[in-house]
């Protein structure tokens, strides 16, 4: 496996911490080398939130994620401030619900997923995070949908057990979304 550099960002409260928590898992959980460092301002939920996760077959050196492979934009400023960094070559993810801009680069592939739209036509207005999680795997096999559940497991909390095949469902909704 190659390594991958993710970066994750968005507002507080829209699950960027969470869902880097989860791929760092499953890297965990397949016995891979992982980072993840979370970032967020101090107003928390509507402040700005980001995090980094490196998956990889050799040891990580460092948690920084300065120029991603990957880019998961949740917002518009977050795409705004990041899209140059990707390198070329690299992904880049963006909840179209709420950046209706598109990428202005060539070199690199966009995924615009009405993640927020999708998750509210759902009645899961909260697991727009999780639609974008499943077209990320979708477009990453290597990371893989195999340790998903146990992944989850790690990070959902024993009281809140029952939501997880409701995040379960919206990752596979995301991973089936075939694009606009």
């Amino acid at each position: 496996m190659k390594t991958i550099q993710m970066l994750i960002a968005g507002f507080g409260g829209q699950g960027v911490l969470f869902l880097g928590k989860i791929v760092a898992y499953q890297g965990l959980i397949a016995d891979k080398q992982v980072s993840w460092l979370p970032s967020y301002g101090p107003e928390m939920r509507g402040g700005t939130a980001n995090c980094s996760i490196i998956i990889s077959d050799t040891p990580v050196g460092s948690p920084i994620v300065a120029k991603p492979d990957c880019l998961v934009a949740m917002n518009l400023p977050s795409l705004d401030k990041y899209e140059d960094a990707v390198l070329p070559g690299g992904k880049i993810f963006v909840d179209s619900t709420l950046i209706t801009r598109k990428i202005e680069r060539e070199d690199v592939q966009a995924f615009y997923i009405p993640a927020t739209q999708i998750a509210n036509d759902m009645g899961i207005p909260t697991l727009a995070n999780m639609i974008i999680l499943g077209k990320v795997l979708s477009e990453y096999p290597e990371i893989g949908m195999e340790h998903l559940e146990a992944a989850m497991g790690k990070v959902v909390s024993a009281k809140r057990a029952n939501l997880i095949e409701q995040n379960l469902n919206a990752i596979k909704l995301g991973y089936e979304y075939k694009g606009e």
